[in-house]
């Protein structure tokens, strides 16, 4: 792997205007000063800045969308192939996690409470204990890691990365307090009485979507989201149908073949998946069938009953035809996921906005005072790196807030 990733590293041609940072990057990674490290034999010195502008890049060399985003953006690509700038960035940052001490500025003395131990709410955590602030993780199941843990398959992001995480976090000094649900025993309003001055609100969206057809109450149905929590426990049977088109279609269709189904097949509503290209190229080389086109009007025991849709030019329905049945042992819906209420019905003054989503006014800050919010509880199920974006903007602005707390408490 070292001299395929040597290679493609000095493939890279230190475009002075880096398309593949510019506009690939959502994080705005520093793709070719991190080539030109790591090529001057400062791999360290390459990780470093990498955790520096994206805490969870070791995690986005495995899961982006890099076709979209860096590599899509090569130049390298118009005439050939791009720089797998993934490949490079893995190897660098895998092996940084290890190296990295993290250091902390001297304690402010100032409580943050933290819900959530996804994306979103590792790198506030992270950003926020840099900073000198005391962290507190809550989290509602036995581990860190959120979606990445329990809705990325470990065939695309190993769960030893996530155990190599928590050492680190717990090297700068943040508490992580498993199984705790804020909204359960514990309300929100409690963290600010025991003298927490911030918190953010990271919790992610763990509600499947339903489709609202007849049949999905059934005992050979399940959703995405709580199969890829647990796939162990299912018995699917030889066939299985998925309804959706996204990754996490992708990533239960897989898991299902690996766990031993031997007919899977994914149906779309469109003439085509939403996943990405490499996603989509995976599951077809595990073997999976697709069936485009097709509409879910019921699912019964012997598998959901589906309306072959026809499309003009422009992609427009024109018509459908009546439900015919497909065949299988078990139905798994993954049309995305929504967030659960139990944050905000048990809190005062916390308010909603469309589609249950947290509403925030800006850089995070939510309708109650001191509290924060970021990732997927604000903006609906999304990837990693636009929710490591989003809680960068979100962690800058809670270090303003309680900057300005304790500059008042230090007025005469």
């Amino acid at each position: 792997m070292a001299v395929h990733v040597i290679n493609e590293a000095r493939r890279c041609l230190q475009c002075k205007k880096p398309l593949c940072r510019l506009q690939g990057c959502p994080a705005q990674t520093n793709i070719p000063e991190m080539i030109r490290l790591f090529l001057a034999g400062k791999p360290r010195e390459a990780g470093a800045m990498l955790f520096q502008n994206n805490p969870m890049s070791v995690v986005c060399s495995l899961v982006c969308d890099h076709e979209a985003q860096c590599e899509g953006h090569c130049i390298q690509g118009r005439k050939g192939s791009p720089v797998q700038i993934s490949s490079i960035e893995h190897y660098i940052s895998d092996a940084y996690l290890d190296w990295a001490v993290l250091e902390r500025d001297r304690s402010k003395h100032q409580n943050v409470a933290v819900i959530g131990s996804g994306p979103a709410g590792i790198t506030v955590a992270v950003r926020l204990a840099q900073l000198g602030y005391d962290i507190t993780i809550f989290e509602r199941k036995d581990k860190i890691g959120g979606m990445m843990r329990y809705g990325i398959p470990e065939f695309r992001l190993p769960k030893s990365i996530l155990e190599r995480y928590q050492t680190k976090l717990q090297q700068l000094g943040i508490k992580i307090r498993p199984n705790t649900t804020i909204g359960g025993a514990l309300h929100l309003d409690d963290l600010f009485t025991d003298g927490f001055e911030a918190v953010f609100i990271g919790s992610g969206a763990w509600r499947p979507r339903r489709l609202n057809v007849k049949g999905e109450s059934l005992g050979n149905v399940a959703y995405a989201v709580d199969y890829l929590q647990n796939p162990d426990v299912y018995q699917l049977g030889d066939r299985v149908a998925v309804i959706g088109a996204g990754n996490s279609a992708m990533d239960v269709a897989r898991t299902a073949v690996r766990k031993g189904s031997r007919q899977v097949t994914i149906y779309c509503r469109g003439q085509k998946a939403r996943a990405s290209v490499r996603e989509i190229d995976y599951t077809m080389a595990d073997g999976v069938d697709f069936v485009y086109g097709v509409d879910v009007a019921e699912i019964t025991k012997d598998g959901p009953m589906f309306k072959q849709r026809t499309f003009d030019e422009e992609g427009n329905v024109t018509a459908e035809s009546e439900p015919k049945l497909y065949g299988a042992d078990t139905t798994i819906i993954a049309v995305s996921q929504t967030t659960k209420s139990k944050i905000a019905d048990s809190t005062t003054g916390l308010e909603l906005g469309e589609h249950g989503l947290i509403a925030v006014l800006g850089n995070g800050e939510t309708t109650k005072e001191g509290v924060f919010s970021g990732g997927d509880v604000v903006l609906g199920p999304w990837n990693v790196i636009q929710t490591v974006k989003n809680s960068k903007a979100v962690a800058a602005a809670m270090d303003a807030y309680l900057t300005k707390k304790r500059e008042e408490r230090a007025q005469p």
